[in-house]
C-alpha cells in the first residue's frame, strides 16, 4: 500500500530518532550522571552489578510463569472508538489512519511517568532497602506502558512470545545509544515481516522469555545501577528515585511510541 504523506513525515521523524542522540530528558540525565556514572565504573564492585542484573533478569522471568501477561486493553479499544474508529478488535487498528494512532499512543505517556515517578518516590525514602522493590514494580509499569502503546497501533505484547522486542526496548530505552535504538528496529522488522506474511512472530533470540531474560545485556543494569544507588543518599533519596523512574519510563514510552510507528509503516509497506 502507498505511504500517505503523514506516514512518510512518520517515517523520517524515526529515521531522526534513530540517528540522534536521544531526547533532551536523556541528554538531560546523561549529563547530570556523568560523574555518577564515572564513579560507578571506579568504584561500585562488579557484583553489585551482577545483583541489579539478576534483579531485573528475575522479574522478567517471572513473565513467563502465565500464558499471557495480564493487562486490560479495553481502554485502548475506547479511546479507539472515541476517536471515530469503528473496529471489532485490536488488530484492526493496524489498517487505521496513523496519525489518529500517534494521538493514542501519545496520550498514554503521562499516566504511566507520573506512577513511575511516585514509585521512585516512595521506595526512595527507604533508601537501600525499597531499591530492590522497586526495579521489579519500574519493569511492570514500563511493560504495560510498552503493551498499551503496542495495542495502540494494532500489535498487542500480550505474550511472553513478544520478549525480544519487549527486552529490546527495556535496552534502548536505558542504553540510550544509536545502536541499541537500531537493533531494536532490527526486531521490529523481524515482527513485521512475520506479521505481512501471515505467521507467526519469533525474535533473534530462541527459546522461552525465561530462557531469553538471561541473556539481557548487561548494559541494561549498568545504565541503572549508579542512578538507583543515589537514591540511598539521606533525604535526596526521594527526589532521585522520582527522577529516574520518570526518566526511564519516559525514554520508554518515546522509544515504543517512534518503534511501533515504524511497525505500523513498515507492515503496511509489506503489504503491498
Amino acid at each position: 500500500m502507498r505511504l500517505t504523506s503523514y506516514e512518510k513525515s512518520a517515517q523520517r521523524e524515526v529515521d531522526a530518532w534513530l540517528r540522534g542522540d536521544g531526547s533532551l530528558v536523556a541528554r538531560a540525565m546523561d549529563w547530570v550522571m556523568r560523574p555518577v556514572d564515572w564513579a560507578v565504573e571506579q568504584g561500585v564492585p562488579d557484583s553489585v552489578v551482577d545483583q541489579m542484573s539478576d534483579a531485573i533478569g528475575g522479574f522478567l522471568s517471572k513473565l513467563n510463569d502465565a500464558t499471557k501477561w495480564a493487562v486490560d486493553l479495553s481502554s485502548i479499544q475506547s479511546e479507539a472508538r472515541k476517536h471515530g474508529l469503528d473496529i471489532d478488535d485490536l488488530e484492526d487498528l493496524r489498517t487505521a489512519s496513523l496519525e489518529t494512532l500517534d494521538s493514542i499512543a501519545r496520550g498514554l505517556f503521562t499516566q504511566n511517568t507520573v506512577m513511575a515517578a511516585l514509585s521512585g518516590g516512595g521506595t526512595g525514602l527507604g533508601g537501600a532497602m525499597l531499591i530492590a522493590a522497586d526495579i521489579p514494580l519500574l519493569f511492570a509499569i514500563n511493560l504495560h506502558l510498552i503493551q498499551r502503546i503496542g495495542a495502540a497501533y494494532g500489535f498487542p505484547m500480550t505474550g511472553p512470545e513478544h520478549g525480544p522486542i519487549v527486552l529490546s526496548i527495556y535496552n534502548a530505552a536505558a542504553a540510550n545509544s544509536r545502536e541499541a535504538r537500531s537493533g531494536a528496529l532490527h526486531e521490529v522488522g523481524i515482527a513485521a515481516a512475520a506479521y505481512a506474511g501471515g505467521g507467526i512472530y519469533q525474535g533473534r533470540v530462541r527459546g522461552v522469555f525465561s530462557d531469553q531474560s538471561r541473556h539481557v545485556p548487561r548494559e541494561l543494569a549498568k545504565n541503572l545501577v549508579g542512578r538507583k544507588l543515589l537514591q540511598t543518599i539521606p533525604l535526596a533519596g526521594a527526589a532521585v528515585g522520582a527522577g529516574v523512574n520518570y526518566w526511564f519510563t519516559r525514554e520508554t514510552a518515546q522509544t515504543s511510541y517512534m518503534l511501533f510507528r515504524a511497525l505500523y509503516i513498515e507492515h503496511k509497506d509489506r503489504l503491498q
